[in-house]
């Protein structure tokens, strides 16, 4: 590890040495399970049907292992703070690698802003009181900015927050998953057919982007590797177990949704919030014939511990993204890739305040941008800007996953405790297949429906539009490509701002 530190500039390394070890292999496990699990798409999932499961299921195979494959090596092979922006810089150089990280960390003020904080208001109205329009505003601010204090404490005290998500996934989805055999045995639930699972191809372009967005997140752990006692052991082992884990817990809670929920019901928002009141009515309620549910007695104490449970679930999801992602960024600048400004870490805390503090102010803006453009619509809000958070999230991917190639290639004499096997093809495959669908998601969030009617396919590529946007095309394109080329120009400044200081302090232009 010596030359890859070495290769890096003098501001990170003083940086570097201000963290402490805090992650051990439990903690790193749980951090992945309240990473890989977030709540704000299983609603998204069950809304286009049974096909869902069947496409969850193809998916873990043809993305999620080979993406945890290339992980665990990357991680394992190049153990050194910031992850995923050192692996691009050492493919691709620090101008590449400065873009590509800062759209991989904007991606977290977007979705904490965006579908994160309408999720928590959302639920907060329908099992607690409704908020108003300056209500809701409130709410979000709080949401926000609780988020950024749990992020800017110390890791040895922050880790907690990403167990204590990982933790009430596992609570609420398992009860959730219990009440339905329970709800099943007393009320019966909503027949599927065989025919339902069948996969196609319309199916596939609804669905793709919301499950491979449920299966990312592996490389999290490995932008805080300095703070990991013993990363290479560490990577693989929590992998592995956070993977298995992940499916399980996503399966079950779809699954619930579908026997419960009548399918033009479903809605990608509320989808599990609905689920949860429909499910809860056998402690105390009802359902009314036109869908309207009413909670009583044990039920509405159920549903606002549910409630609760899942304002922390989505929390504590952009806690541990922001944990990841924020420290990577920190990396970058200090490395010379960026604002040397942002690239501080906390003598006192061991973490990055000036970019958390950062991205407190982007979320914040966010949220109330879309409030104001959506009209407070929370459905349009949460298809827009769910679908710019996958967006920017698989734009980055798409430089990072072919570092493993690039880096077999170009430095293949470093040890490699996980190596992927194979040979030259294996690599290959476990790089340009996962690297195909993140590009292809792109485009199927940008222009929806792409491919839809070719080479004899059926259907309207318009069916494919999130409904909140039905018959509005090119707002909602818009809606995503006017923020992607915002945040381009972000990467692009901030990689101007990171060279004119390297130029003023002496240093080489590709340090």
């Amino acid at each position: 590890m010596v030359d890859i530190v070495d290769g890096l500039g003098g501001g990170f390394e003083e940086q570097r040495s201000r963290l402490r070890k805090s992650l051990h292999r439990k903690d790193v496990v749980f951090f992945l399970l309240c990473t890989l699990v977030g709540l704000d798409t299983i609603g998204s999932v069950a809304a286009q049907g049974p096909q869902g499961l069947t496409w969850m299921v193809i998916l873990a195979v043809l993305f999620f292992l080979p993406y945890g494959l290339l992980v665990a090596e990357l991680g394992t092979a190049f153990p050194v703070e910031g992850g995923p922006y050192i692996w691009t810089k050492l493919a691709f150089g620090k101008t590449v690698a400065g873009i590509n990280q800062v759209l991989y960390w904007l991606t977290n003020p977007i979705w904490m802003g965006g579908s994160l904080t309408i999720i928590a208001v959302a639920t907060t109205e329908k099992f607690f009181i409704p908020l108003g329009t300056a209500g809701k505003y409130i709410a979000g601010v709080i949401f926000i900015w609780f988020g950024v204090l749990c992020v800017a404490a110390s890791l040895k005290v922050g880790k907690w927050v990403p167990t204590a998500g990982a933790l009430a996934r596992i609570v609420l989805l398992g009860f959730f998953t219990v009440s339905v055999v329970v709800y099943a045995i007393k009320n019966g639930v909503q027949p599927l057919t065989a025919s339902s699972f069948a996969p196609t191809y319309a199916g596939f372009l609804a669905l793709v982007p919301f499950v491979i967005y449920n299966y990312v997140g592996f490389e999290l752990p490995s932008t805080a590797t300095d703070e990991m006692t013993d990363p290479q052991r560490t990577v693989p082992f929590a992998i592995l177990r956070s993977g298995i884990g992940a499916f399980l817990l996503y399966g079950g809670p779809i699954l619930g949704i579908l026997l419960v929920v009548p399918a033009d019901r479903i809605k990608s928002l509320g989808g599990f919030i609905d689920a949860c009141k429909s499910v809860l009515t056998v402690y105390g309620g009802s359902i009314a014939e036109d869908g309207t549910v009413t909670l009583t007695g044990a039920g509405t104490v159920f549903g606002m511990i549910c409630a609760a449970g899942l304002i922390v679930g989505v929390l504590t999801s952009g806690v541990g993204w922001a944990i990841g992602a924020h420290r990577a960024q920190a990396v970058a600048c200090a490395d010379g890739a960026g604002p040397r400004f942002f690239g501080e870490i906390s003598a006192k805390h061991g973490t990055p305040i000036r970019i958390n503090v950062l991205s407190g102010v982007l979320a914040t803006l966010v949220m109330v941008a879309a409030l104001a453009i959506t009209g407070g619509d929370a459905e349009k809000y949460f298809s827009a800007g769910l679908a710019l958070t996958i967006s920017t999230t698989f734009i980055s991917y798409v430089v990072t996953f072919p570092s493993l190639l690039v880096l077999r290639r170009k430095q293949p004499d470093v040890a490699r405790p996980f190596r992927v096997g194979g040979g030259t093809w294996g690599v290959a495959i476990v790089t340009l297949v996962p690297t195909a669908f993140v590009a292809f998601t792109v485009a199927t969030l940008i222009w929806p429906g792409i491919g839809v009617g070719w080479f004899g396919t059926s259907g309207s590529p318009d069916d494919s539009l999130p409904s909140s946007f039905a018959g509005q095309r090119w707002p909602y394109f818009w809606s995503q490509l006017i923020p992607l080329a915002l945040v381009i120009g972000i990467g692009v400044v901030f990689q101007l701002i990171g060279r004119r200081g390297r130029v003023r302090d002496g240093l080489p232009e590709m340090v």
